[in-house]
């Protein structure tokens, strides 16, 4: 069961979840005097179809709610990428410290213990509030840099799919190679903006129709410098950073900008960069053909032999490409 008023997108709207009328009543009558949006519900299952409908800036659950508990609610929150950042309190009147370790398992923000104090709730709500428009901002302007690479891609019309590629692809091989959940994460972003600092290359060297010179190479092999910078005031491209840096870097040292050898190459930028490359070779350009599978799997072997790209990120690349038996799809 749900009530609460209207949604008001200029208000900052709290879930209260608990199978106690008189509780839910005392949160939304302290939390609406504070000028919050209020949405109640009584159980579990409805907590979530709440979150799904009203998407929630705090989300107070009660532990010991009937059939879903408030732990499993908040750990199905935290798996979701649509509401992992959302931030939930766990209210409870158990003080058992194995209840509190299970919270904190189940990615819990924060706390509040029965009976809640009025002053208590409402500090932590409105910390949590602020922090999760903090993380609002943030997931704004991450948007708008992904909007900003895939406008870069449309400045060449031989580079249409290629970040979504990039992005699918480099997560694949990071499943393969078993890698954790931070950096699949990291592989799908720094797929999409691996080439953002290109918004700083000229349109006469970026479209131009066959080989660069010399000064011309130089003002393209800046866009790994310019996108780092770009990527650099937001906390939450960290991790996608050294992809954006470092994904034409090779482990013989010839790469760049900063011609790294070996394990001084971020795995994550390796893995892009073995899938850009291939990814370049299969794709149409204004100065040559597109390579069929057969030759761009040979000459990602010869860079293996040459010592430019790992031979374990290279095979599980390529076992991925076997295993969806086809190239990427152009």
């Amino acid at each position: 069961m749900i009530d609460g008023s209207l949604h008001s997108p200029s208000r900052t709207n709290v879930l209260v979840a608990d199978d106690t009328a008189s509780v839910r009543l005392l949160f939304q009558k302290l939390l609406t005097a504070e000028g919050y949006h209020v949405i109640s519900v009584t159980d579990g299952l409805a907590a979530l179809d709440a979150v799904r409908l009203h998407r929630p800036d705090v989300i107070l659950l009660d532990v010991g709610m009937p059939g879903m508990n408030g732990i499993e609610v908040c750990r199905r929150l935290k798996t979701e990428p649509a509401t992992r950042l959302t931030p939930v309190v766990l209210v409870t009147g158990l003080s058992e410290l194995q209840d509190r370790i299970k919270g904190i398992e189940a990615g819990a923000d924060d706390f509040l213990s029965k009976p809640v104090h009025p002053h208590e709730l409402r500090a932590r709500v409105a910390s949590l509030s602020r922090l999760k428009h903090l993380t609002d901002a943030l997931d704004s302007a991450e948007a708008a840099f992904m909007a900003l690479a895939l406008t870069i891609e449309a400045r060449d019309p031989t580079m249409k799919g290629h970040c979504e590629r990039l992005a699918t692809h480099a997560v694949t091989v990071g499943r393969t190679l078993g890698l954790p959940a931070d950096d699949l994460d990291a592989l799908h972003r720094g797929g999409y903006l691996h080439d953002v600092g290109k918004v700083g290359v000229p349109d006469s060297v970026l479209l131009k129709p066959g080989p660069l010179t010399d000064t011309e190479f130089a003002l393209m092999k800046r866009h790994t410098e310019i996108g780092d910078s770009l990527c650099a005031p937001l906390q939450s491209l960290r991790h996608v950073r050294p992809i954006v840096r470092s994904h034409h870097e090779r482990l013989d040292g010839s790469g760049y900008p900063n011609g790294l050898c070996g394990d001084e190459i971020p795995v994550l930028a390796q893995i892009v960069g073995i899938v850009d490359v291939y990814d370049a070779m299969t794709s149409h350009r204004p100065y040559r053909e597109a390579l069929d599978s057969e030759a761009a799997t040979r000459l990602l072997v010869t860079e293996v032999e040459r010592r430019r790209f790992s031979k374990m990120y290279v095979e599980a690349f390529l076992d991925t490409l076997r295993m969806n038996a086809a190239p990427l799809v152009h």
